[in-house]
């Protein structure tokens, strides 16, 4: 198997990494919406992060060394730790609450929001091609949640909040990633998302039935897995190339969510699904041209 990738090329990959991360992250997102059926959410965001967390602990204990988690800026750190905290609460709560692709449509909007808040947060000069991807996937975000409909969906609002915190998220990583190393940020991250989800135990917590703890660890594992995949597909491949086989998450979605609970995103989701994806493509393209430009 060793032989067969490292006889492909580096592009490819970085696109086969990124499609396999796109598709554990789905079933992830699928195992912690089972979970959540039976679970508060506090009690399943801490035992996934434990069992992620121990996972990371190895890695780094057997592989690169303890020296990669020297923090350098614990102000910068913490602001990462509570836009992380917030983005995994929220998806969570999103994907718990609704139809998974519908969920998952609305966040991966993040991306735009992105480049929207790049501007005040980041000091980003965002030109018109950009304004309009970020325009359409706004677009495509009214869609999926028509808020104008007298059947509105009030709950449609939390992974609206779910992408806003993601992308706040990202901004703290760009920032942060000046002066701290991946793996640094990725387990303080964690450490801080396991000591809030373990200050809600006391408030709500079940008895954990034994099949129940091996979907937490599978569930851990194909989240830290998927992370792996996506920083090392990043790292052979063009963002502009590999990045939009981020958006395959949303068939996996689907399939699994019909397969597992019998849900199908209606005519406006998969509208606005596509709307938004589109918007992302664009994005990704323009970002290739200028980064090729300058």
């Amino acid at each position: 198997m060793r032989k067969f990738i490292s006889g492909l090329s580096p592009q490819t990959q970085g696109i086969a990494a990124m499609a396999l991360a796109a598709a554990l992250l789905s079933c992830h997102d699928a195992i912690s919406k089972h979970l959540a059926e039976s679970y508060p959410i506090g009690q399943l965001i801490f035992y996934r992060q434990v069992c992620s967390f121990l996972i990371l602990a190895i890695y780094i204990g057997v592989g690169p060394g303890w020296s990669v988690l020297t923090v350098n800026s614990v102000r910068r750190q913490a602001v990462r730790a509570a836009a992380f905290i917030a983005a995994t609460v929220l998806i969570i709560t999103s994907v718990s609450l609704l139809p998974l692709a519908t969920a998952l449509s609305v966040v991966f909007a993040s991306p735009l929001i992105l480049a929207a808040l790049s501007v005040p947060l980041l000091g980003e000069r965002v030109g018109p091609h950009r304004w309009l991807a970020i325009l359409g996937g706004f677009t495509g975000v009214l869609v999926i949640i028509r808020p104008i409909d007298p059947a509105f969906n009030w709950l449609l609002l939390v992974p609206v909040c779910a992408a806003i915190a993601s992308a706040l998220r990202d901004i703290a990583t760009r920032l942060i990633s000046r002066t701290e190393k991946p793996l640094s940020i990725l387990f303080w991250s964690n450490v801080a998302v396991i000591g809030a989800a373990a200050c809600t135990l006391p408030f709500g917590m079940k008895l954990v039935a034994p099949v129940d703890f091996g979907w937490f660890a599978i569930a851990g594992l194909l989240n830290i897995s998927a992370h792996f995949l996506m920083i090392y597909s990043l790292r052979m491949a063009d963002a502009a190339l590999a990045a939009p086989f981020r958006y395959t998450a949303l068939v996996w979605a689907t399939v699994l969510g019909y397969l597992i609970w019998g849900q199908m995103p209606d005519a406006w989701t998969f509208v606005g699904a596509v709307i938004i994806v589109a918007s992302g493509l664009y994005l990704l393209m323009r970002e290739k041209r200028a980064s090729h430009g300058s």
